[in-house]
């Protein structure tokens, strides 16, 4: 069921919600979360694609902030409510403003934020400087970016690196989630020899590549460098390089990763690019800051050039400390 109000407020929407609920209960009860998402027009129908997904897993209000016309222009709300089989397992309202409305978010949303629920902000594309200071996400328990889908994708992560917030995360780094669980296991194998020197390979501008080389290089504490490919998708490769021999994970189709290491037969393990509903559902499972991500973010990610070379072939600073 999708209803549109046009020139509304947030009152009367909220007022909408608690009738539908009453009228035919089209509107279950149950969320555990608010899920705020800032998105351009362009980006709406994608990220509530991907946040009815993740209602599956997660039941939530989303509620999705986006410009319908200039900072100047007369104050204006614009809400559509989406219950049932249009929403997943979640109710969604757009809220398109105008006006002053734009510079004020953090009050349009006031009204509907779930009472007593953790809120999480999502950017799905550009992000500001400083998330944890944007009036949602100072109210917010987490904060998602997306710097994959950023225009400057490198100068984006790396930005967040300088302003990272206890409860900061990006959608890059869920989406290395199955490779640092595969990286970890073929360290911990026999002959538990220390990693020299890391190689991570793939796609320019998919900074899954930046955190997963960021990690290895915070973990590892050895030169890290990052190779691009013309025509890579994603991450196609990692050596881990040891004086036994390397180990490399090769994923050349973005489906299929073959892991070689010396004295041991090759193995082929399905290993697809993460969904974006994929690695919403992922970040959404935890609400407390995650520590892994800030020192890849914060202590690795320093270490490595930002056209791909290690800053030296020494411990880093923190580590000889």
């Amino acid at each position: 069921m999708i209803i549109d109000m046009p020139k509304t407020s947030t009152t009367a929407v909220d007022k909408r919600l608690v009738r539908l609920r009453d009228e035919g209960g089209a509107v279950a009860l149950g969320r555990v979360l608010t899920l705020v998402v800032i998105a351009d027009e362009a980006d709406i129908e994608t990220a509530v694609e991907a946040a009815n997904h993740a209602s599956r897993e997660h039941p939530c209000r989303v509620l999705v902030f986006a410009s319908a016309g200039p900072a100047d222009a007369p104050p204006q709300l614009d809400a559509q409510i989406r219950v049932g089989g249009d929403a997943g397992a979640s109710e969604v309202v757009i809220l398109r403003a105008a006006g002053p409305l734009l510079d004020q978010p953090d009050a349009v949303a006031m009204p509907l934020l779930l009472p007593d629920a953790p809120i999480v902000v999502w950017w799905p594309r550009e992000a500001p400087e400083t998330p944890s200071q944007h009036p949602i996400g100072r109210m917010a328990h987490r904060r998602i970016t997306d710097s994959v889908r950023s225009a400057h994708p490198e100068a984006m992560i790396r930005s967040l690196a300088e302003h990272y917030s206890d409860g900061d995360t990006d959608l890059a780094w869920a989406r290395d989630t199955l490779w640092r669980g595969l990286l970890a296991a073929a360290v911990e194998q026999p002959p538990f020899e220390p990693v020299t020197g890391v190689v991570v390979e793939g796609e320019k501008g998919h900074t899954s590549l930046d955190l997963l080389a960021a990690w290895l290089r915070a973990k590892l504490r050895c030169p890290t460098t990052i190779t691009h490919h013309r025509g890579a998708t994603a991450i196609t490769r990692v050596t881990l390089q040891r004086k036994s021999g390397d180990i490399v994970i090769d994923r050349p189709d973005g489906r299929t990763a073959t892991i070689s290491q010396a004295g041991a037969p090759d193995r082929r393990i399905s290993l697809p690019i993460r969904k974006l509903s994929e690695a919403l559902i992922e970040e959404l499972r935890r609400l407390d800051p995650d520590e892994v991500y800030a020192e890849a973010l914060r202590t690795g990610l320093p270490a490595i050039d930002s056209d791909g070379g290690s800053h030296s072939s020494g411990p880093h600073p923190k580590d000889a400390a």
